[in-house]
């Protein structure tokens, strides 16, 4: 399906884009590109446009690499979905910092981040502009569209199932606009386009909306595992609920854990199960057929022909390359010498460097674990994580620049973790259950039960430890700290608050900022707390 995404339309975001994003965004449709009132006649378009919203995760434009880009004002590389919410989720915290110089991308790792930083402007604009897509495709569908159209048939049952696939990606980046920045501006397909200053909705609020709209679909969505691998399905539903509930009392002040333990069942009931191969298979060029796919519930797929872009895959397998490390290794023609990794992170494995827990993926010839300057890229341990050559070592299929390795949004030791979380938190579970669970990931990252627990070891520390060892760089990380009251006022770790042994720092960080832009032209927007 990826293949057809440079001949979507972008027309549609023309009048869908919130008027309150950034004046810089050019968003004028080439001269040759179709207009809304004839690009339905071609019934493919459907399909297409639903194309444009996946790949909007994983692409930052109509072209490939780069060329007629989504958003202007920030480099289209940085512009990338996947990459900045990954920067948000994983520069923010322990497990990862960069060296390099752009702007003010270290205001990240460091914490000291405003109103008017770039990165987060363009993270707050990508998500919005992913909404907007969702909302058209949702307005050019409805029961009064099609019937004008005259669409019966197989053709109207398709996509109604396209209908509930963009609901979940539109929720999927409200919640991402929730856990981000908590009270954004809010539009669905019901509201006015064209000139429209969008209201400011709030965590409350958005929850709800967010929790009705995956319900809505949930039985009415692709039956689990059932979907074209990358599509989400109803598991993909299940898993969102039980993130929202999970961090439900962080954004409504209400906790939920019970219904945690409720959609995490349902999960584990659908038929996924723990790849059994090592660890770092998980993450190569091959990992929709290698295994890996087992434990996949929701993924974001990347070809190094197809889906090509300086963002997403390419960011994170290049950026971590540099120093003494032999890009051939990672299936790439070269590093980008950027990203590595704090002490704090690598002291939570035994052994630390040489620990006994395959999840361990470091490299450190010529590095040094701890960061007295953070540009050199020898400061800190790189990390392996991410590769684009298969489990035999050849290179995917551009052995250059992009990957073929995909990136699992949601799969199924996350599930396993927290469930174990909701039953220390009293959710209700088994504690039984939940150790054998934990246990079985151990397994496979110790290679015996050397690495077992007991139930005496279930604490909260050991989960948010373990979620760290076994999700880091997964994009999880700032929500977990901030759940566990270790973001901002609480946790430290090197460099954060630019400190080289680190610092705590204000708690209005648990939020980040509406941009100063948005503010500057939506009369209808508050500014966070703090900012």
């Amino acid at each position: 399906m990826y293949n057809t995404v440079k001949k979507v339309f972008i027309l549609f975001t023309l009048t869908a884009l919130f008027v309150s994003c950034e004046k810089s965004l050019d968003l004028t449709p080439e001269d040759d590109r179709n207009t809304s009132a004839s690009v339905f006649d071609d019934p493919a378009s459907y399909e297409q446009f639903l194309a444009k919203i996946y790949a909007g995760i994983s692409l930052s434009g109509q072209e490939g690499p780069a060329g007629n880009p989504d958003l202007e004002g920030l480099d289209e590389g940085f512009s990338n979905y996947l990459r900045l919410y990954w920067m948000m989720q994983e520069f923010t915290t322990d497990e990862a910092l960069i060296g390099w110089d752009d702007g003010t991308i270290k205001d990240l790792h460091g914490q000291n981040w405003t109103a008017g930083n770039e990165f987060i402007r363009t993270a707050y604009s990508r998500i919005m502009y992913q909404i907007a897509l969702c909302n058209e495709f949702l307005r050019q569908t409805s029961d009064e569209k099609l019937d004008s159209r005259g669409v019966t048939g197989d053709l109207r049952t398709q996509i109604q199932n396209y209908r509930a696939e963009t609901r979940f990606m539109r929720a999927l980046s409200y919640w991402h606009a929730l856990d981000l920045f908590g009270n954004p501006p809010f539009v669905t397909e019901n509201d006015p386009i064209g000139a429209f200053l969008p209201p400011q909705t709030n965590s409350s609020d958005l929850f709800s909306y967010i929790e009705s709209e995956l319900l809505a679909v949930e039985n009415t969505i692709v039956t689990a595992k059932q979907n074209q691998y990358g599509r989400a399905d109803q598991a993909a539903v299940w898993t969102l609920l039980a993130k929202l509930y999970l961090n439900s009392e962080v954004y409504t002040g209400t906790a939920h854990y019970d219904a945690v333990i409720t959609y995490c069942n349902k999960i584990i009931s659908a038929g996924y199960s723990i790849a059994p191969i090592p660890y770092e298979n998980l993450f190569l060029a091959d990992n929709n057929t290698n295994g890996a796919q087992t434990e996949t519930i929701f993924v974001i797929p990347f070809d190094g022909v197809y889906t090509k872009s300086f963002g997403g895959m390419t960011f994170l397998v290049h950026a971590p390359v540099g120093g003494s490390m032999d890009p051939l290794e990672f299936g790439i023609n070269g590093g980008w010498a950027g990203i590595r990794t704090t002490s704090t992170f690598v002291e939570q494995f035994p052994g630390e460097d040489v620990s006994p827990d395959g999840r361990s993926q470091f490299y450190t010839d010529g590095q040094s674990k701890e960061i007295t300057s953070v540009p050199p890229f020898n400061q800190g341990y790189a990390v392996k994580k991410f590769k684009n050559v298969d489990v035999d070592g050849n290179p995917g299929s551009d052995p250059n620049d992009h990957p073929d390795t995909d990136f699992p949004m949601f799969r199924l030791a996350d599930v396993y973790l927290m469930y174990a979380e909701a039953v220390v938190r009293n959710g209700g579970g088994n504690a039984g259950t939940a150790v054998d669970y934990i246990n079985e990931l151990r397994l496979r990252a110790y290679g015996d039960t050397s690495g077992n627990i007991s139930q005496s070891d279930l604490t909260l520390d050991f989960i948010l430890s373990e979620r760290s060892r076994e999700l880091y760089w997964e994009a999880h990380r700032r929500t977990d700290l901030i759940r566990f009251g270790k973001f901002s006022d609480q946790g430290v770790w090197p460099w954060k608050g630019n400190v080289p042994f680190g610092t705590t720092t204000e708690s209005f960080r648990d939020l980040m900022p509406i941009p100063a832009t948005d503010l500057g032209v939506n009369p209808n927007l508050v500014q966070n707390p703090g900012y």
